[in-house]
């Protein structure tokens, strides 16, 4: 008998147990939800910047090796972002359910556990570029209210009562409903103010009225776009233009409060231009490509849009500016994002007469937020991560020698010229085809700055044939490419292209990654014939 009145008993408690940690991994989620919910809300007063997601995010970020970065890039595209921060919510949760049951036997540590991470995040966005003091504060107050919710929704777990040694269920849920509540208010709170700003600033945007170009870009020439079905077309829609960036949160910018400062090195005059400053000075019009420099063979990081802008080298010039050719003593052009990335210039490349752009304008409208607005630099001939400074917001010239901006401190080049690349658009890997029946194979070409001169391609290691070019509006576009081929055997059949730029230079058929100045290789899909 006093075996089986035992055996009750131990389930008993074993229950009691697993309840007792599984409340009190409950109370850490909640405590953490509590937490980001006051740190978003504060954030949203300071800048959204400063909130801790951001900010962890973007030391994670700054952090990453470049082939992980690459890697995330080949493979989630333009939800590597929000890839990562998922991921910062998983971790962080498992953190929090861990340091709730902890709190169960040791509430200190576990409180200071949770301020500790409060700390973390209050660490990172200070030491952000661009950071104050004041950007601590998200996160400061969040771990407090953290480690506050946490000693609160625990306690009637922990003080159980004497006559029975059960903890009182009806206070703790009283504390996890209010906790619940609480954080549901903060966060829809702190939403409705940060919603509130990007909206007023995306009115005032969508208000803008640009100026009409004093330089305005010829019509595209007839046939510059081929039309063919599965063929990138020769312009691309905003929506559709490629973003690759570090900006976890993308930066609205109030551009009644913003300026462009010029100075540094070589500089005569320093010199700060107002938004209306650009917008009043003579505008140029442009079709320009741009490529990352992520991009890997045939990969989808590039595209074409008709910029508008001021020169860059007539501010240049007005500050005294001269490039290093002409005796200037800077030889680097360091441009800063609002959000603190660094992009390295040749001077000399920036100065060299090519249609070099501070860019207000993007396919008839105002930048687009995800790509710069209010002003961005667009270089052509160089890969972004050298050239296509967004959210632009000063200008240094330096030395190559004495700073190494954002990617060439991760072992990218310091100058990167984009290279000779070519790419199938149609067919699409994998297509079946049919044995007699013509089909277009079809795609786009680009060596920025050099232009394209031919196009090859080639089926099954065969001869290379010549494809039909595309007109272009100048060397610094893409430029479309078609070759009418009509198979004769059924069977897989590989695919291949390359293109030789304007200066007689060929593709080459070595295959080398993205790092540390851009990938090589030739593009090629695998059809079915039957």
């Amino acid at each position: 008998m006093a075996d089986g009145g035992e055996w009750p008993l131990v389930k008993a408690n074993e229950t009691r147990r697993w309840l007792r940690a599984g409340l009190g991994a409950l109370s850490g989620l909640l405590s953490a939800g509590a937490a980001l919910a006051v740190a978003e809300l504060v954030a949203a007063f300071v800048r959204p910047e400063a909130g801790p997601l951001p900010a962890i995010g973007g030391a994670v970020i700054d952090r990453t090796p470049p082939a992980v970065k690459d890697w995330a890039v080949r493979h989630f595209g333009t939800d590597d972002k929000l890839v990562l921060q998922t991921g910062i919510l998983v971790v962080l949760g498992l953190i929090a359910i861990g340091l709730g049951v902890l709190s169960l036997r040791l509430r200190r540590t576990a409180m200071a556990g949770v301020f500790a991470f409060g700390l973390v995040g209050a660490y990172a966005a200070v030491h952000r570029a661009g950071a104050g003091a004041v950007d601590a504060v998200p996160s400061v107050l969040g771990g407090v209210v953290g480690a506050a919710a946490l000693w609160w929704s625990t306690e009637p777990v922990v003080r159980v009562r004497a006559e029975d040694r059960a903890f009182d269920r009806r206070a703790f849920l009283i504390a996890a409903g209010a906790l619940a509540l609480g954080s549901a208010v903060a966060g829809t709170t702190g939403r409705i103010v940060a919603d509130g700003k990007r909206a007023s600033i995306a009115a005032f945007r969508n208000r803008i009225r640009l100026p009409a170009a004093a330089e305005p870009a010829a019509p595209l020439p007839p046939g510059a776009d081929l039309r063919l079905p599965g063929l990138s077309a020769f312009t691309t829609s905003n929506a559709d233009f490629y973003r690759v960036d570090t900006a976890l949160v993308v930066p609205r910018v109030d551009v009644e409060n913003w300026s462009l400062r010029i100075h540094g090195k070589g500089v005569r005059t320093p010199l700060r231009y107002s938004y209306n400053d650009l917008l009043r000075r003579p505008l140029i019009e442009r079709d320009l490509t741009l490529t990352c420099v992520s991009n890997e063979v045939g990969g989808p990081y590039t595209g074409t849009a008709r910029w508008l802008g001021v020169r860059l080298a007539d501010l240049l010039r007005e500050a005294g500016v001269r490039p290093p050719s002409r005796g200037g003593p800077a030889d680097q052009l360091v441009s800063r994002s609002v959000d603190g990335m660094t992009i390295g210039t040749p001077v000399e490349v920036a100065m060299d007469g090519r249609d070099a752009l501070l860019a207000i304008g993007m396919n008839g409208e105002p930048l687009p937020f995800e790509h710069g607005y209010p002003v961005r630099m667009v270089v052509p001939g160089l890969y972004g991560y050298v050239s296509a400074c967004k959210w632009l917001v000063d200008l240094e010239l330096t030395t190559f020698a004495s700073y190494d901006a954002y990617w060439v401190k991760r072992t990218w080049s310091r100058e990167a010229p984009i290279k000779t690349q070519s790419r199938i658009d149609t067919p699409k890997p994998f297509a079946r085809l049919r044995v007699g029946v013509p089909i277009p194979i079809a795609g786009i070409a680009w060596a920025q700055h050099r232009g394209v001169s031919a196009v090859e391609v080639s089926v099954a290691g065969g001869p290379w044939q010549s494809a039909r070019l595309a007109e272009v509006p100048g060397p610094d576009t893409w430029r479309q490419w078609v070759w009418e081929w009509t198979p004769t055997r059924t069977g897989s059949q590989r695919i291949e292209v390359r293109a030789t730029d304007a200066t007689g230079a060929v593709q080459t058929d070595k295959r080398v990654g993205t790092v540390p100045d851009g990938a090589t290789g030739r593009h090629s899909v695998v059809v079915t014939v039957a």
